[in-house]
């Protein structure tokens, strides 16, 4: 039997993910190609997959909204700016929302259809003299294609910490042409921006309108062919119970997150959407043991730690094989960094093997 080769997957740089700086490149968002042309299929097997360290991207907001592309899709002036605007302000100052953590890091907000003087009364009714000096704002962009690539490519470089990007509204920065509204169409411009999304790690969330027709599937409401949603990584869906009411529901699917439908009521003082209660609960997965274990590591306030595979099963107590140790960190390092901080990694040296552990508060060494 061949030995296994140990494999570490290409490091994606994700802002605030890992303190390490954003690696922005001349890749744009119209030009950006799968990195392979060849007729040769690429392939990895179950075995290479359980034996890759993927880089983990931990939730902007636990159980809400993840890195990736999503629409935030809404009747016109049902109050969707004032939700984006909430969504950033939490974000950017690593404020809970509602009941879901977030996590503290720069966002970029492209309002398109208001203007500085709305968003300074809007923002100020909202959250009173408590700003947030990484939360930025424009109300000018150019499209895809013309403008809008290097715009975002270049704020990335000067602002390395940004997870969030918000465009108010998807409308606002479509290409023309004859062939706008088709499913090919809505499929590219939406994969279109989650190449760009995925290269930088960060999340951007597209603001939309919804038709008037209803159907039995509300996510078929989304302006537009089926196509939107088909490349996104989720949707989220604002709708009022009556058009002058102030209760509103949001319905959340995506493939990061379980389906929710939370129920929201909006404070007539403040514009601020206050969550009432939610339908589905978040299913949590089981304890880890052995991630239990590793985080005893640091409760007594150390923040790295290095060693051989079976150095760190006699540390933890442990009788597992360190091959299998190490298979199951492959598989959940990402559950790592989300549940206790932790980020985990693996490297050869002369000695062999060696595991490394080590919280955000330090860089590995």
């Amino acid at each position: 039997m061949k030995n296994k080769k140990e494999v570490t997957a290409p490091a994606v740089s994700v802002g605030a993910d890992t303190g390490q700086p954003l690696n922005v490149t001349n890749n744009s968002i119209s030009n950006h190609k799968p990195k392979s042309n060849s007729q040769i299929l690429e392939t990895v097997s179950m075995a290479e997959l359980y034996d890759t360290v993927y880089p983990s991207k931990p939730p902007l907001v636990d159980g809400l909204l993840y890195a990736g592309v999503y629409l935030f899709a809404g009747a016109p002036k049902l109050g969707k700016s004032f939700l984006m605007a909430q969504i950033a302000y939490h974000i950017s100052r690593g404020i809970p929302l509602w009941d879901y953590p977030a996590r503290k890091a720069t966002v970029l907000y492209l309002a398109l259809e208001d203007d500085y003087r709305r968003l300074q009364e809007r923002l100020y009714r909202m959250f009173g003299m408590e700003g947030a000096d990484n939360l930025f704002f424009s109300v000018s962009a150019g499209s895809l294609g013309n403008g809008l690539d290097g715009q975002l490519q270049e704020f990335l470089k000067q602002h390395t910490e940004t997870r969030l990007v918000i465009i108010d509204t998807l409308q606002k920065v479509r290409e023309y042409g004859g062939d706008n509204y088709s499913y090919a169409n809505d499929y590219e411009i939406i994969t279109r921006l989650k190449r760009f999304a995925d290269r930088y790690g960060i999340c951007i969330l597209l603001v939309h309108h919804t038709r008037k027709q209803g159907s039995n599937d509300k996510f078929d409401m989304i302006s537009g062919t089926t196509g939107l949603l088909g490349a996104a990584d989720g949707a989220f869906l604002l709708q009022k119970e009556k058009r002058t009411g102030n209760a509103a529901t949001l319905e959340i699917s995506g493939r990061d997150q379980q389906d929710q439908k939370l129920y929201l009521v909006r404070n007539v003082e403040t514009l601020i959407w206050e969550l009432e209660r939610v339908e589905t609960e978040l299913w949590k997965e089981p304890p880890e043991p052995i991630l239990e274990k590793i985080a005893e590591i640091f409760l007594s306030g150390s923040k790295q730690w290095e060693g051989s595979p079976t150095e760190l099963c006699k540390f933890l107590g442990l009788s597992l094989k360190p091959n299998v140790l190490t298979l199951k960190l492959n598989v959940n390092a990402g559950r790592l960094v989300r549940e206790y901080g932790i980020y985990y990694d693996r490297k050869r040296c002369h000695g062999g093997r060696k595991v490394l552990l080590w919280t955000d508060k330090e860089e590995k060494a």
